[in-house]
């Protein structure tokens, strides 16, 4: 029966999903009779702050949001911004006669359908309603059967959350105390950072080894052609039966790791390459064995994120977002899954792809399958692929743009892993000769031919190694039987360096973790995402690279937190969770373990939260409560050498030798883009050697304060020395007359009248016929004139001192540009862009250069540059931006635009003055009057913690 002929009986049904996309979609699936609305994501959740928390609760519950003293019950309040949508929600459900919660079937899901029936509160019949794809068939099916919630997995989701909440709001505040305020602190976010950090540390104290080969280029002396060529290329293997030392031979610290290979320099190397220069060659063996290569498994989510990382140049981040679109409108089933299995159908599907794209003799006898290989997989979904019981190829779908990229590799992957095998031979030959002065040298040279490419006719893996040979690479080797004479056309002599191991990016931390088994699969986009935003990692092309500031905080985790960064404890706590996910433990008796460090190991309590021996452990609040051990200089300081430390400071990082105020003190702020395996002595010692401190100038003869120059986090200024006693802060507070030196001025040439004219900024040039004040300002981008809330662009920063007002009247009387006046130039053409097929060039823009095709614009990081950009690099920026869509309006942005009333010119002391009061009556509306905005944020503050984004 289908859901029209069963609504004509059954009344109205509200159908409730996560997001409005959604929504659309399957309410063109369901028909009359159906109300499909979205909740938006989650409706409610553990609160933001104190001000959240009803005034019921005291003390530490209001901190934290959970009443930590009665079995961790947490406190939920429905979001600021739900309200309304819940609002909705149950006018719609008033009007109807059964209720559908039709969430994701994973645990965010099942926890959101168990929230909106809390909050809700249905007195129809409520049905759990869940599928894995968004087709017609799909959706009338899931109505047809839908099911009760899972508790369980609700739970699971629930222990989580108040798991993360206390971690964060815990552990941050150390990290505000003792490195800086506004970082944060998370179950998995640590230890992701913790990995990027320990990489860099690998990198710091690698050293270099220089080593040499031979490389014997031999002739068979018959006619080649492409499927057998006449000379191959062989490496030097041994000499005298030791074997030739190669980079993975040397240790990290430059040594070899055994002194059973033979190492040779440059100068033996030469010597030996002429010593062979004569020499008869022969072939010593062939060995050769049959080659195959079995198709990859369906993707899951991390195998997608990788993918996409290494084809389509996607973060993390931009492949999910990209993924749900799809999957809200109907072309992939469900993007968070870890498993690799094909239901029937869809096996059915792939198999007839092959056979209809590549015929019979790709089809294996068999459907194949795959088994899983992530532990305690969260939930039993299909892998993801192409939705439907008949897979649409990319040309029919209409996609385009990153959209039918990623599509593209999905179905690929998915028709592939139904393909037979791919079967050739693997030779390796072996050829030696003996030199002049008497020693056995033997190479050996390696091949591979694919007789048969079966799924590789449809797709290939990529490597995270960018020199690494892909799985369809074959290498031609001549035919030659063993005892073939050669004759060697050249032996020459190749140097090579070993290198540091290489910085994770976003595909190959993802493995890591999930190799590690931390976190889950669906949670790595947001943590990635959140490592970023937080400053503790940035990108350098697609490496991650590690912050100084996230060595403070990882060394102050490692030392005094050590358990909680720890990657077995972090592991063991997954697979904990996962035994409360499936009744084997209880949630309440794991958290007092984890949080008091106490609890009843019979009872189900998780190992991992204590020592799962019955030893006493502390837990989490003793590891937060004794604070004095920490030394905060100690944990932000690192040595450089030479007496030369990187300390992280509130400002930054820097570099300091010596002691503050004592003789001979040095310190020279580091460029925060800086990767912290190139600060190397002679980097450090030149820092410290250019023009810093207080320049004195000389003293204002108006006020008689002293002047100075600075070097400052954003570049040089000049600054006043205000008299001791000058009220710094509270309703009194003086602030001293700071101004930016311009781009023509230096720290060593500006003088005491450079600095006056500099600080009498920003100048009243007049008022227009209306009244309204016309000033001259320098700004971040720039000289400029301000009227109200309109600015124009001077075009010399000297114009700041004499433009007057009837030229200044003269620019405002001219049509506000929006652009630049005259069409620059590109800095540089970079090629066509493979998905919008338009000319990519880059351009110099008011936030700097940028990446255009025309349509979308991309800003160039801070670790890219006009001069290094490749053309690869620029289609990955803009990919990332089209991933991430339109930018939103926020409501200070519309209000911004919104047309101003047009009002008599006042004063500007009367104009703040208004403003300072409306500002104040807003805040005490918003707080309903009761307590002051000084009172509102203290109490913002107290219980903001650093959420995490760790699910």
């Amino acid at each position: 029966m289908s859901p029209t002929s069963e609504t004509a009986h059954g009344g109205r049904r509200l159908v409730i999903v996560e997001s409005p996309a959604k929504a659309k979609t399957i309410k063109g699936y369901l028909g009359p009779g159906y109300v499909v609305e979205a909740s938006v994501g989650h409706i409610r959740d553990l609160p933001n702050g104190a001000a959240e928390v009803p005034e019921k609760y005291t003390g530490e519950v209001r901190r934290l949001g959970v009443d930590v003293e009665h079995d961790f019950q947490p406190i939920y309040v429905v979001n600021a911004d739900k309200k309304a949508q819940v609002r909705k929600l149950k006018e719609l459900l008033a009007e109807s006669d059964e209720l559908y919660l039709a969430t994701d079937e994973d645990r965010e899901g099942e926890a959101i359908a168990w929230h909106l029936q809390e909050v809700l509160k249905p007195k129809v019949p409520v049905h759990r309603m869940v599928f894995h794809e968004i087709t017609k068939d799909a959706i009338r099916a899931a109505v047809a059967n839908p099911r009760e919630l899972n508790t369980r997995m609700v739970d699971a989701q629930e222990t989580r959350r108040i798991l993360d909440r206390l971690y964060g709001y815990e552990v941050s505040p150390v990290l505000w105390k003792k490195v800086m305020r506004g970082l944060s602190a998370g179950r998995v976010q640590s230890v992701a950072t913790r990995l990027v950090v320990e990489r860099e540390r690998e990198r710091i104290a690698f050293r270099s080894a220089e080593y040499w080969d031979l490389t014997g280029t031999f002739a068979t002396g018959r006619p080649g052609d492409l499927s057998d060529p006449s000379s191959l290329v062989a490496r030097l293997n041994s000499v005298d039966g030791r074997r030739v030392a190669q980079g993975r031979d040397f240790g990290p610290d430059g040594r070899l790791k055994s002194d059973q290979v033979l190492h040779l320099d440059e100068a033996n190397a030469r010597a030996l390459a002429a010593a062979l220069a004569e020499s008869s060659f022969a072939v010593r063996s062939v060995e050769s064995k049959p080659y195959r290569r079995s198709p990859y498994a369906p993707f899951r989510t991390t195998t997608l994120q990788q993918e996409a990382s290494r084809k389509l140049g996607f973060g993390a981040k931009s492949t999910m977002q990209v993924a749900q679109k799809l999957y809200e409108n109907g072309f992939i089933t469900y993007m968070r899954t870890d498993s690799t299995t094909l239901s029937d159908t869809a096996v059915a599907a792939a198999r007839a792809q092959v056979t209809q794209l590549y015929g019979a003799g790709y089809l294996p006898d068999k459907p194949r399958t795959y088994a899983g290989k992530v532990k305690n997989a969260q939930e039993a979904h299909e892998a993801i692929r192409p939705s439907g019981d008949r897979f649409r190829t990319p040309a029919e779908t209409g996609l385009s743009g990153d959209q039918f990229r990623l599509y593209e590799l999905i179905w690929k992957r998915t028709v592939a892993s139904q393909m037979k095998d791919a079967v050739g031979n693997s030779v390796t030959v072996r050829i030696g000769g003996t030199s002049s002065d008497g020693r056995d040298a033997e190479f050996s040279a390696s091949g591979k031919t694919i007789t048969f490419h079966g799924f590789m006719k449809a797709y290939v893996e990529g490597a995270d190694d960018p020199n690494a040979e892909l799985d369809d690479r074959e290498r031609r080797l001549p035919q030659v039987a063993e005892g073939d004479a050669l004759a060697a056309e050249e032996i020459s002599v190749d140097g090579h360096a070993t290198k540091p191991p290489a910085r994770y990016t976003e595909a190959s931390l993802v493995k890591e973790l999930e190799e590690r088994e931390i976190g889950r699969p669906s949670t790595y986009a947001s943590i990635i995402g959140t490592i970023l935003d937080r400053g503790y990692v940035f990108k350098k092309g697609t490496a991650l690279v590690p912050s100084f500031l996230s060595f403070a905080v990882v060394n102050l985790l490692e030392t005094h937190f050590g358990r909680l960064v720890d990657y077995d404890f972090t592991a063991k706590m997954e697979d904990d969770l996962d035994r409360i996910a499936q009744g084997e433990a209880h949630s309440v008796p794991w958290l007092k373990r984890f949080y008091f460090g106490e609890g009843d190991d019979n009872a189900g309590a998780a190992s991992s939260a204590g020592n799962g021996d019955g030893d006493h452990l502390g837990g989490l609040k003793e590891l937060v409560t004794d604070l004095g051990a920490i030394d905060a200089k100690e944990i932000s300081s690192f040595p450089v050498g030479d007496g030369i430390m990187l300390r992280v400071g509130r400002y930054g990082p820097y570099v300091e030798r010596g002691e503050k105020d004592a003789e001979g003190h040095q310190r020279a702020d580091v460029p925060e883009e800086m990767a912290p395996d190139e600060l190397t002595v002679a980097y450090a010692e030149e820092l410290l050697a250019k023009p810093s401190g207080d320049f004195e100038l000389g003293a204002d003869p108006v006020t008689g304060n002293q002047i100075v120059a600075k070097d400052g986090r954003y570049g040089p200024y000049v600054t006043e020395i205000l008299p001791d006693g000058t009220p710094k802060t509270g309703k009194n507070a003086v602030k001293p007359r700071t101004a930016s030196l311009f781009k023509s001025m230096s720290l060593d040439t500006v003088t005491i009248d450079d600095a006056l004219r500099l600080m009498s900024l920003p100048r009243v040039v007049g008022t227009d016929a209306e009244g309204v004040e016309i000033t001259a300002q320098n700004g971040r981008y720039g000289p400029y004139l301000k009227k109200g809330t309109d600015s124009r662009s001077l075009t010399s920063e000297d114009q700041l001192f004499d433009i007057t007002l009837e030229e200044a009247l003269a620019i405002y009387a001219q049509p506000k540009q929006r652009g630049r006046a005259a069409a620059k130039p590109p800095l540089k053409e970079l090629g066509t862009d493979p998905v919008s097929e338009r000319p990519v060039v880059v351009k110099d823009g008011r936030f700097g250069p940028y990446v255009t095709d025309g349509e979308t614009n991309a800003t160039l990081r801070t670790d890219d540059s006009v001069e290094a950009i490749t053309p690869e690099r620029g289609y990955e920026l803009l990919a990332e931006k089209r991933a991430k869509g339109p930018a939103k309006k926020t409501a200070k942005k519309a209000a911004k635009k919104a047309p101003a009333k047009k009002a008599p010119a006042k004063k500007a002391t009367t104009a703040k003055k208004a403003a300072a009061k409306k500002t104040t009556a807003k805040k005490a509306t918003s707080t309903g009057g009761t307590t002051t905005a000084k009172k509102t944020a203290a109490k913002k503050s107290s219980a903001s913690g650093s959420a995490t984004t760790d699910t």
